[in-house]
């Protein structure tokens, strides 16, 4: 099957040979007409499966189609589609999308997150949109001033609706659904890479008679990735990582850690060792993170190290080497992870470090995976096995968490209103505004995006990853 057969208008064909494609992949193939037919559509697909073209391409044309007689590009204008997505880099590679795809069309985008500044956003709102992509907290804080009318939205898309809900995004979810039209009078596009119950909950609501579409099994890793396990010693990781990417002339390797302390430091201890390296996570600011996955885009950059919180944001082409330096503490983070090579039907390759303080993180990955990684032990870095196994810092925290943190304001993460067991150590959320100290003692609160919602704050004195990395959070403004 080719682009041609899927009923595109030729200008949004003609912007799509422009970036090299020919062939639609499952998700575009089965997506594309039925949004094409003004359907609603729940969408199961994991990263890098070409999701992302798939909704904006036929988004585009449905707003062609029914944009009213004598309008021009030009002119002020409310959005009449609305994408949401629970991080600003994830909005950012939307609102990428459609500006490429729509480059042959009179149609106008804007991207809003938190972060940086409101007023340019308020500003080009101003000017007239067709497409709006958004993070929830921000998009509320412009619905609150009244610098964004929502009530012409003809399409709404829920991008990555899964993580949306993990990181408590449900109740600004259904506050931006109160500021749309009635269900009836608009299309809407679900895509989530699982069908979670509170996944099929959210689409009872709000789809109608939906065209039920999925791509790739719950948490299947991406088949064209190779898995591979290097038992270590913890204390000598960085030098094995380090001799990985001399010796394989590795040129562009994606590194995940646990904290941001610890891609910091590895980022030091790399550039030490000659390597050109880079951290990205959520202390960094918004031109800082451009700045260094430019770099790691452009090959300036050797080494990105990131945390979790960057896992599902990332879009890099032909990504050919992933590192697991710590395995995460969620095993579902452990696929995004390595989602981020072996995209658009280009081979990669997952590599984990692995010491004797994480075989359970690797059993519990095991067991979602239902396979074993194999293990290979590299010559000259043979584990100790005089080693006792020590507990993972911060014991074992919600999905993207970081070290405890406290700061000022409040983030975009919000509380999904599920019960709080004990709390764990460590676990990280941010304060409110006018905390009293930057060393209160933890109590029960909203926790930070991409923090499972029933984790307490632990002490720390670090800013929260998601309120300085998520789009919406009111303390960014």
């Amino acid at each position: 099957m080719s682009f041609d057969s899927l009923g595109l208008s030729a200008e949004l064909l003609r912007a799509v040979q422009e970036q090299g494609y020919t062939q639609p992949t499952p998700i575009q193939q089965q997506a594309i007409p039925p949004i094409l037919q003004g359907r609603d559509v729940m969408a199961g697909a994991q990263t890098g499966t070409g999701k992302t073209a798939g909704f904006t391409l036929p988004m585009l044309q449905r707003l062609m189609e029914t944009r009213p007689e004598g309008q021009s590009g030009r002119g002020a204008r409310p959005p009449r589609a609305l994408v949401l997505t629970p991080t600003r880099e994830l909005a950012m590679q939307v609102g990428e999308s459609v500006e490429v795809y729509g480059r042959h069309l009179p149609l106008r985008a804007a991207v809003v997150f938190g972060g940086v500044k409101i007023n340019p956003q308020i500003e080009q709102l101003r000017r007239g949109i067709d497409v709006l992509v958004a993070t929830p907290g921000r998009l509320l804080d412009h619905a609150a001033q009244r610098t964004v009318d929502l009530s012409r939205i003809e399409i709404l898309v829920l991008d990555e609706a899964d993580r949306m809900l993990d990181m408590g995004f449900i109740h600004d979810i259904r506050k931006v659904l109160a500021l749309l039209p009635d269900n009836g009078r608009r299309q809407n596009l679900l895509f989530s890479a699982t069908f979670a119950d509170e996944i099929k909950q959210l689409a009872d609501r709000l789809l109608n008679r939906p065209e039920l579409i999925e791509v790739a099994r719950r948490n299947t890793a991406a088949e064209r990735v190779s898995q591979v396990v290097h038992p270590v010693d913890k204390g000598r990781k960085r030098e094995l990582l380090s001799q990985m990417i001399g010796a394989g002339n590795w040129r562009q390797v994606l590194v995940f850690t646990r904290t941001k302390h610890g891609a910091n430091r590895l980022a030091e201890q790399l550039q030490k060792d000659g390597l050109s390296a880079a951290a990205i996570h959520g202390n960094k600011s918004q031109g800082a993170r451009t700045r260094a996955l430019g770099g790691f885009k452009s090959g300036d950059v050797r080494v990105l190290v990131a945390t979790d919180i960057a896992a599902r944001g990332l879009d890099i082409d032909q990504l050919p080497h992933v590192v697991n330096y710590e395995l995460p503490n969620v095993p579902e983070d452990y696929v995004h992870r390595i989602g981020r090579t072996g995209r658009a039907g280009n081979a990669g390759e997952a590599v984990s470090l692995v010491c004797v303080d994480e075989h359970k993180l690797l059993r519990d990955i095991e067991r979602l995976l239902n396979r074993r990684i194999p293990q290979q032990v590299i010559p000259g870095y043979e584990p100790d096995p005089r080693i006792q196994p020590e507990p993972i810092q911060n014991g074992r925290r919600g999905r993207g968490s970081e070290p405890a943190a406290s700061g000022r304001g409040r983030g975009d993460g919000r509380r999904s209103g599920r019960a709080a067991p004990a709390a764990r150590s460590g676990a990280e959320s941010p304060t409110k505004s006018g905390a009293k100290s930057r060393h209160a003692p933890a109590r029960r609160r909203p926790v930070a995006a991409e923090t499972r919602p029933h984790h307490r704050q632990g002490r720390g004195n670090r800013q929260p990853e998601q309120a300085a990395l998520l789009g919406g959070g009111r303390r960014e403004d």
